[in-house]
């Protein structure tokens, strides 16, 4: 019996999955060849992000060096009632590490607020439009601190390393402006094939149109820290290509070698099934098509 596709690890992958990295390169070509883009603004190809692995994470030198600085930690949640409070606690271990918590309730319908006030954070609940975009926008907005650091809620191990692991490069080298986490994402039983937005629409088109963010190995990833001025000098997507987004816009202002990021080794969550998957990846689409001069069409 012949499939349409091959297989991942629960059934057959739709064709038309499969078909998006080779319809992405003809587009880019096109593209190229219609637009003036903005990622031929990007600083030199041969820029590259900084890669820290962990056996070059010391715990001892992140906390002298953070006694200078003050760090927010904010974490965006929508009815992660579950599993808030467990991240909330991972990151609180390191005593005088984290100047301000906040956790920004997104209209959850569970008690996602309770749980994470009980957890020692802050809570701020969204109001207006929702979407990740917007409460990291809030999140900034509600707190002061020099350094910001973002967290998922849905995160199941999240450690108590994730926080002082990101803003090592922030502390190190004052030229970097943003850190990504990267990490293994099993995918059911298995120990790889999580994060497909990641690798079927994030970072092939990355690859393709914006020379050296193709390095950056989990550019969706949650887990990301940064200078609150360089937070403030672009703007923010109110959706989930909030991430992709801020990649490019600070690659574009401030260069690919002002990016780092750092390794957070396995990182577990809920896996989402195929048909929540395709508006997310519209999503990042449409932030990396925009930035690069794509007028898309407009949708009624």
């Amino acid at each position: 019996m012949f499939h349409t596709g091959c297989r991942d690890f629960t059934g057959p992958v739709p064709l038309s999955l499969l078909m998006l990295i080779p319809i992405l390169i003809v587009f880019s070509l096109f593209v190229k060849c219609t637009f003036l883009p903005q990622a031929l603004a990007l600083r030199p190809m041969h820029d590259v992000p900084w890669t820290l692995t962990r056996e070059q994470f010391n715990l001892e030198v992140v906390l002298a060096l953070k006694a200078q600085t003050t760090l927010a930690v904010i974490v965006p949640a929508k009815n992660e009632a579950s599993t808030i409070g467990a991240v909330l606690d991972a990151i609180s271990t390191h005593h005088g590490l984290i100047d301000e918590l906040v956790v920004v309730n997104d209209h959850s319908s569970d008690d996602t607020g309770v749980v994470a006030d009980h957890h020692g954070a802050r809570v701020v609940n969204l109001s207006g439009a929702s979407g990740k975009g917007a409460a990291m926008s809030a999140g900034l907005r509600a707190t002061s601190s020099e350094l910001v650091v973002f967290l998922d809620a849905d995160v199941i191990n999240t450690t108590t390393e994730y926080v002082p692991r990101l803003i090592q490069p922030l502390l190190e080298r004052e030229e970097v402006q943003l850190v990504k986490g990267y990490y293994e994402r099993p995918l059911h039983n298995m120990p790889t094939g999580g994060g497909r937005v990641n690798e079927l629409s994030a970072r092939p088109i990355l690859s393709l149109l914006y020379p050296g963010l193709g390095e950056i190995k989990q550019p969706l990833a949650g887990e990301t820290a940064g200078r609150r001025s360089t937070f403030e000098a672009v703007s923010m997507e109110s959706s989930y290509g909030v991430e992709i987004a801020l990649l490019i816009d600070i690659a574009h202002k401030f260069s690919v070698g002002a990016l780092a990021q750092v390794d957070l080794g396995i990182r577990r969550h809920r896996n989402r099934p195929l048909e929540e998957l395709r508006p997310m990846s519209a999503e990042v689409l449409r932030a990396a098509l925009l930035r690069y001069g794509v007028e898309l069409p407009t949708t009624e």
